[in-house]
């Protein structure tokens, strides 16, 4: 294996992203509202597009600022829709998300005469590049430290869910359990859910350029549901999340190594990471306390009575 300091920095990155999506992917799933991030992952992509048409540059601030704004209203749609046009949740998201894609792949299309789009890396991402964009932190006479410029910014997002979840975790946990009794006591459900469809739209625009719209979906779900396989403690499961969602990234980039092993003719950093994630998961559903296998011994162990 011809390891080097790039892949440290792929793992990096990737790590970040997939923590920072882990924690609104959290509550998305004690909400059952995880295709919310399919939504908005796939909604961002008119944002993009209109963003680089009025600008007319691909400067990190516009980009951000029109993916952000698409994610929220892809949120906001999505409540209208289902509110307004007593239409199920599940079928409210489909429409909102179908549509906004399919006019981001026009808009795209029209702004690929002008720039440099790649399909491929809008749905995959880009994270092998991710290193070729550093940032000295610091730098003195004999050494510097560098990182990629993607890692600042999935960074100060999860620094920013960390925060918003620290600070306001009663008032999350208590909307997603019970949102009637939210509400009697003060704490307004329809603002913590706007809250956290801010975090995952911010968060999903942050690992875009990373990962893509496809990946990004398995780092917002994959990692809390193992988790939620193995704990039923609240605080325990983000920390869990958090954990799968490093060895992830770390098992991910070893395994992009290895592509023969796989019957594969090459293999990207950012989709070995999603399948290993999907390992993880599938070892916690067979393995893990209330796994199959251990249903299945119950079941045998488990006497008989005429």
């Amino acid at each position: 294996m011809n390891w080097t300091a790039n892949d440290f920095h792929i793992i990096l990155v990737g790590g970040l992203c997939a923590m920072a999506c882990a924690l609104p992917g959290t509550f998305l799933l004690l909400r059952r509202m995880s295709m919310m991030g399919d939504a908005i992952s796939h909604a961002v992509l008119p944002g993009l597009a209109i963003a680089f048409l009025i600008s007319g540059s691909r400067g990190n601030i516009w980009m951000f600022l029109g993916a952000a704004i698409a994610g929220i209203l892809t949120a906001l749609f999505t409540q209208w829709i289902t509110r307004f046009g007593k239409v199920e949740r599940g079928a409210a998201m489909g429409i909102v998300f179908t549509t906004l894609f399919a006019i981001g792949l026009v808009l795209m299309r029209k702004a690929a005469d002008h720039v440099d789009l790649d399909a491929g890396c809008v749905l995959y991402g880009a994270l092998e590049y991710t290193p070729l964009d550093m940032v000295t932190l610091f730098e003195n006479e004999t050494s510097f430290f560098a990182v990629p410029r993607a890692a600042l910014i999935i960074g100060a997002t999860l620094l920013f869910n960390a925060l918003v979840i620290t600070l306001f975790y009663k008032e999350f946990k208590l909307a997603s359990f019970d949102p009637g009794l939210a509400e009697t006591q003060g704490f307004r459900p329809q603002l913590m859910h706007h809250l956290l469809m801010t975090m995952v739209a911010v968060t999903t625009v942050a690992a875009f350029e990373a990962v893509g719209s496809i990946i990004v979906i398995a780092m917002l779900i994959v990692p809390p549901a193992t988790a939620f396989l193995l704990t039923k403690n609240l605080p325990v499961l983000i920390i869990v999340s958090l954990i799968v969602a490093v060895l992830s990234a770390a098992l991910g980039q070893v395994a992009s190594h290895f592509p023969p092993l796989l019957g594969l003719p090459d293999t990207t950093s950012s989709g070995m990471m999603a399948t290993a994630a999907g390992f993880l998961f599938l070892l916690a559903w067979l393995f893990g306390p209330e796994g199959l296998l251990k249903r299945q011994s119950r079941e045998i162990e488990a006497p008989e009575f005429d």
